[in-house]
């Protein structure tokens, strides 16, 4: 909702399997699960996520993970209130 009126708001990624196996020698759904768990770490170990206790990805700051995402293969996308070009 903003302003009263309903929206939508869809970000993605889409990542090619042909790519990824010519960069990893594996498919696109193993690219797209570890790169992201690895970015974690890294800004987990670099200090930029820093929380106490036992967290959940969507608790900590977004923007560093997004900014690093895309450099390391896996650009994305939001589109809002429009069309996707993929029928959803």
């Amino acid at each position: 909702m903003k302003d009263g009126k309903p929206r939508t708001v869809f970000s993605f990624n889409n990542c090619s399997h042909q790519l990824a196996y010519q960069d990893t020698k594996s498919q696109a759904v193993s690219y797209t699960t570890g790169v992201p768990a690895a970015l974690g770490a890294s800004l987990v170990a670099r200090g930029i996520w820093s929380r106490s206790g036992v967290n959940n990805m969507e608790q900590f700051d977004p923007d560093p993970f997004l900014a690093e995402l895309g450099p390391l293969g896996l650009p994305w996308e939001v589109v809002v209130d429009g069309k996707l070009a993929f029928g959803v």
